[in-house]
């Protein structure tokens, strides 16, 4: 089982209500099951991925197709553009355009490169808004991508908002991947740079997600000061340094942040979304 699955198991084993429809639960650990490097897989591939029997992904997997989330060539299987529509019933039904795009357009037509908003799931971020003016290729921040949580600037914003508890309970589970040869693995390393964000306020990486991106990032607190999502921006590698974008860029991205976190406070919807 993944990591992150196996948390977010975790949390749902303990709370988990009478009334819990376990197929449901199996159909969409399926449909998380498939990413940018397992795009198609094999029965067998698809329950092991998601942790399941070979018995009750194949039911899954059927009802899906059916349904038509999920497409079938020969052997494998791949997920559809219908999948897309739940993405975009979040998106719109949560009010995400209205509540992040205006300051991140602000921020990017201020600086340029790129400005994106993002929560932890599990191990890892999970983009949430996302608005650029970069075109080179590199490491895709669009709605929807999920990166690990311990090389990005957001990831890091993010886990130094988490008790103790929860932090603990993420370094004794995570296994640190290298995206680059400067990504920091190192679980103490890592555990003293989150704390250091809990001090000053705000993360950098460089080179860490892909080469070429250093970012800045800070939280975005909700109604009761708590840490709901982070806020990032972003350049290429070479033309900015973190110094520069904390002497530059800090102070509006958590004036942005402020703003934010007051339009999330303002619909308990789109908070209680983002807390999920």
């Amino acid at each position: 089982m993944r990591d992150d699955a196996m948390m977010q198991e975790v949390c749902v084993n303990e709370d988990r209500p009478p009334e819990f429809v376990e197929a449901l639960a199996k159909g969409l650990t399926i449909l998380e099951s498939f990413d940018a490097t397992h795009n198609e897989m094999t029965l067998s591939e698809v329950a092991r991925r998601a942790d399941l029997t070979p018995a009750a992904a194949r039911r899954s997997l059927i009802t899906l197709v059916a349904l038509g989330y999920v497409g079938q060539v020969g052997k494998r299987f791949h997920l559809t553009p219908k999948v897309m529509g739940l993405g975009s019933a979040f998106y719109f039904a949560a009010g995400i355009d209205q509540a992040f795009q205006p300051d991140l357009r602000a921020m990017v037509e201020r600086f340029g490169d790129a400005s994106s908003v993002a929560t932890l799931q599990g191990h890892e971020v999970l983009y949430v808004a996302h608005y650029s003016q970069q075109r080179a290729r590199r490491a895709s921040a669009v709605v929807g991508a999920r990166y690990p949580a311990h090389a990005t600037s957001l990831g890091r914003v993010l886990l130094a908002g988490l008790a103790d508890e929860q932090l603990d309970a993420y370094f004794a589970s995570v296994e640190p991947v290298a995206l680059t040869s400067r990504t920091v693995t190192n679980r103490e390393d890592l555990r003293r740079i989150v704390y250091k964000v809990r001090e000053q306020g705000f993360a950098t990486t460089v080179d860490e997600l892909d080469y070429g991106v250093t970012a800045l990032a800070v939280p975005i607190r909700g109604a009761r000061g708590q840490t709901v999502a982070a806020l990032n921006s972003s350049g290429y590698s070479g033309q900015v340094t973190p110094a520069i974008l904390v002497a530059d860029r800090l102070q509006e991205l958590r004036a942005a942040a402020s703003r934010l976190g007051q339009n999330i406070a303002r619909n308990p919807v789109l908070e209680s979304t983002l807390s999920s």
